[in-house]
């Protein structure tokens, strides 16, 4: 049993905090592309960002922010724009935008930090987004969540927020987050922003620890077709407005922290892969019997990224052997003897020997999955064992289907 519970609220959910989100014009849509999460105090930052070689100037710009001080008050996010391989005018234009909310908010420039989602080689409307700041500062509230998490979407169906509150000594504490996702969805994380806000305080050190391992178990377990961006940022802010002692060190109170943080993670990093471009269920790997959880992890990664797989839950067809190929092509050693494979229930292979199953009822188990709507029963549950060891490691994905293509062919004409 989990020692959490979920509250209302995303990021504004934890003391501290308000958000927005408003329309500025940055998306031809007309639809909310501006958002704002602001904290009332100072809070300790930790991001983690991609690796891309090729990245939008708000990545840069954060890493130059988080490495001269890990702290901030606010981030602003517009939609619409990557504002990526844009050159010296692009790395301006995060210049100006943070600027421009700094003047309005009547703090350090230094203390705000930037996210930007949308057409790479595109620049952000500048002359939008700097009118919509007086307006976007004048809506930040304590219910603002939801149109903050609304304002960073951009092909996605469905926005991504959830928030937890946990008891630490005397006092609750609360974490909340929104992310948007949808397509370029791969590890190194993806085409993803997520936001998480905490009102616990944490040394800088350990916070962004705790960061990096609920990525790793979350944000990098996804994948919807194989393709990282130049924007994917997961910023954590935790201001110590929930009044506990300050947590430095790895122990009882830190593991607990860390554990819904990474719950936190799951959670939206869940909810992405569930709203893959064109996608009508989600898939869960889940892989045990190896001796540690990166190979593991890597196993179910392999899986979960295959096009093969993939194509094969869309038509429906309980095709294992696209499985145990790409658990073989993972790159981790293991005992082709020992493979074991489910799909829901149904037993496909034990001890490296395929087996007997309804076919007929296999199919039916994935036509049930079938999205349609975002059910708990959309999920294809995939399990593999490849060994006696303790380790074990989940990753998720989605199904591939023709709209897909459809969408990223036509994606900017």
């Amino acid at each position: 049993m989990s020692d959490w519970q979920i509250i209302t609220g995303g990021v504004t959910a934890p003391k501290g905090y308000r958000a927005a989100g408003i329309t500025a014009g940055l998306k031809p849509s007309g639809s909310p592309d501006l958002a704002l999460i602001l904290s009332d105090v100072d809070a300790i930052a930790a991001g983690v960002l991609t690796k891309t070689q090729v990245r939008a100037a708000c990545v840069d710009y954060c890493r130059q922010r988080l490495e001269a001080k890990p702290s901030a008050r606010a981030i602003l996010c517009n939609a619409g724009q990557a504002n990526a391989a844009t050159g010296d005018l692009g790395w301006q234009d995060a210049v100006e935008s943070a600027e421009a909310l700094s003047s309005s908010l009547n703090i350090s420039p230094e203390l705000i930090l930037l996210a930007s989602t949308g057409v790479i080689g595109k620049r952000i409307k500048m002359d939008a987004l700097k009118a919509a700041i007086p307006n976007l500062v004048a809506t930040v509230s304590t219910e603002g969540g939801e149109a903050a998490a609304q304002a960073i979407v951009t092909t996605d169906l469905v926005t991504k927020s959830i928030a937890l509150e946990t008891q630490i000594g005397d006092h609750p504490v609360r974490i909340g987050g929104i992310a948007k996702g949808s397509g370029m969805i791969h590890p190194n994380m993806a085409t993803m922003l997520s936001f998480v806000t905490c009102d616990a305080a944490v040394s800088p050190p350990l916070w962004q620890e705790m960061l990096a391992m609920a990525v790793n178990r979350s944000f990098n377990q996804i994948t919807v077709d194989g393709d990282t961006s130049t924007n994917d940022t997961v910023i954590a802010l935790a201001n110590g407005q929930s009044r506990t002692s300050a947590i430095t060190n790895m122990g009882m109170e830190a593991e607990k922290l860390e554990a819904m943080l990474t719950e936190v993670c799951i959670h939206l990093a869940k909810a992405i892969a569930r709203d893959g471009e064109g996608a009508t269920c989600l898939i869960e790997v889940q892989v045990t019997g190896t001796s540690d959880e990166a190979s593991a992890n890597k196993i179910a990664r392999t899986i979960a990224g295959s096009s093969l797989v993939k194509s094969a839950i869309f038509g429906r067809d309980p095709n294992w052997g696209r499985i145990v190929a790409a658990a073989g092509r993972a790159g981790v050693q293991f005992e082709q003897q020992q493979l074991q494979v489910r799909l829901g229930e149904f037993l496909m292979m034990e001890n490296g020997q395929p087996l007997d199953f309804d076919r007929g009822a296999a199919r039916e188990y994935l036509k049930q999955r079938a999205a349609g709507e975002y059910l708990k029963e959309d999920t294809v549950l995939i399990s593999v064992k490849v060994g006696d060891a303790v380790s074990s490691g989940k990753a998720w994905g989605c199904d591939l289907s023709y709209d897909y293509v459809k969408i990223n062919a036509e994606y900017t004409t």
